[in-house]
């Protein structure tokens, strides 16, 4: 018998490592146990949403194998107590899983890999969260550019099909994942949560990347920054895959796959340049991976170096405004308030308030990738950090200082004010025009207009040469 640890991967289809049990134990004639633990300790660093999220999908994994005539065993403690224990009530000569990149995952690991080998159990880990090893690629690269030349040379593996259902062991009336989760966290109902979560598991994701597929794949680069589409057609304007990918709930090589088949059976020119578009995006994915496989402390250190430290503001009461979207700057305001409403942000706004609390406020990166860490339900370890140092400037950028201007990317992205209007109530019935320009309007004109919604906390063009400034400074260019 062997064991299957189920870790970011709550899915049966496209899973490296239940693939490569599933194959093991067939040349055995013999079966796989899936088996989750429920980690405390590593659960309560995670955000309520995201956990929450990770929970019911973890449960929606549970139905498929009930599914399939067997069960996913779910067990409360530390995995290094946990999967010995299992592999001797199971008579288990081996456990796979999948690795992670992550300095706390990969401890985990290790303490797994220790406590096992001292039962006699062997273990196998594989590469699973990416298309390609990073392991395969140069350390660094200096834009996603090189990278990309580098990645799209390395071959890359098709999906893997789910394991035939007589691979999995007959071990029905486990206790489900709900239980376990309430007895272990205290809490009456783990699944709980202050926003409306999409659906989860496998089903729920692929239904999602079915119909982006279908509706929006094909006009991906003309829409993903079109935040009246983004209002009026969440899910084809992008994707919004991020809480699946996160969540482990749907493969990156079967996404991947059904990008590239879109891309090759595309009527015209124009539909595969814009498949093509999403299809990069990918890969951006892939390499925020790669950064945080060889610079493991990607969420605490500047990944750039500096040959004088940047001037960081300790400005507390700036931060909360933007926390709460209050900063009166209206697209800046929207993207927080989508955050706090929905639990994710569109891209284009989660750039721009990334951009806003950086430059404009000068406040440290790590706070504001701590603060989306808590309430993203698609935080993503990788993904989150790499982007914030790349929208701080401390991370692969071939811009020295990129500042994003929240006005000028207001009217270029939502010159009707929809998407605005659809998260700051009190602008509704401003005009458009207004609303894009209203960090520029006079504060009586503010007034007058919308006297509910707040006033800029900062001068946009002050604070633009003053972010300038200090990045120049901590360059040695000034």
């Amino acid at each position: 018998m062997d064991l299957f640890w189920h870790r970011r991967d709550p899915r049966l289809r496209d899973n490296a490592g239940l693939a490569a049990a599933a194959a093991a134990a067939d040349a055995r004639s013999d079966r796989v146990v899936p088996v989750f633990a429920y980690d405390a300790e590593l659960l309560e660093t995670v955000g309520a949403r995201r956990r929450t999220f990770l929970l019911r999908t973890a449960a929606a994994l549970q139905r498929r194998y009930r599914e399939r005539g067997s069960d996913l065993v779910v067990r409360s403690g530390d995995p290094a107590a946990v999967l010995p224990d299992l592999a001797e009530e199971y008579g288990a000569g081996r456990v796979t899983y999948n690795e992670h990149y992550r300095p706390a995952r990969r401890e985990r690991e290790r303490g797994v890999e220790s406590a096992l080998a001292d039962a006699g159990v062997e273990t196998n880990a594989r590469t699973d969260l990416v298309v390609v090893d990073p392991g395969r690629l140069a350390g660094s690269y200096p834009n996603h550019g090189r990278f990309r030349d580098d990645w799209d040379a390395v071959p890359t593996p098709d999906p893997y099909p789910a394991p035939e259902a007589g691979r999995f062991a007959d071990v029905g009336g486990e206790r489900s994942v709900r239980a376990v989760a309430a007895d272990a966290s205290g809490e009456p109902d783990p699944f709980r949560t202050d926003v409306d979560l999409p659906a989860a598991g496998y089903r729920a994701a692929r239904d999602r990347l079915d119909g982006f597929l279908a509706e929006g794949i094909a006009t991906y680069a003309d829409t993903r920054d079109d935040l009246a589409r983004a209002v009026e057609a969440p899910t084809r304007a992008v994707s919004r895959l991020s809480p699946y990918l996160a969540a482990g709930a749907i493969g990156i090589r079967e996404v991947w796959a059904a990008a590239t088949e879109a891309r090759d059976d595309a009527s015209d020119e124009d539909a595969r340049r814009n498949v093509e578009k999403y299809r990069d995006e990918l890969t951006w994915r892939e390499g925020m991976y790669h950064l945080l496989y060889y610079a493991p402390d990607l969420a605490e250190s500047n990944y750039r170096s500096f040959p004088n430290p940047i001037a960081w503001r300790e400005d507390d009461a700036g931060f909360d405004a933007w926390k709460r979207g209050e900063t009166g700057y209206p697209l800046v305001d929207a993207g927080m308030r989508q955050l706090e409403a929905e639990g994710y942000v569109h891209n284009r706004p989660r750039q721009v308030v990334a951009s806003f609390l950086t430059k404009h406020l000068l406040v440290d990166w790590r706070r504001g990738a701590r603060w989306f860490m808590k309430r993203l339900v698609d935080a993503d370890h990788a993904s989150n950090h790499g982007m914030w140092q790349w929208i701080a400037s401390t991370g692969t950028d071939s811009v020295d200082v990129r500042i994003f201007d929240p006005v000028s990317q207001a009217a270029k992205y939502d010159p009707e004010a929809t998407f605005v209007r659809e998260y700051v109530p009190e602008l509704r019935e401003v005009p458009a025009d207004a609303v894009v320009d209203w960090p520029t309007l006079s504060p009586e004109e503010r007034e007058e207009l919308a006297p509910d919604y707040p006033h800029p906390i900062v001068d946009r063009d002050a604070a633009y040469e003053r972010a300038k400034r200090v990045f120049e400074e901590a360059l040695g260019k000034r």
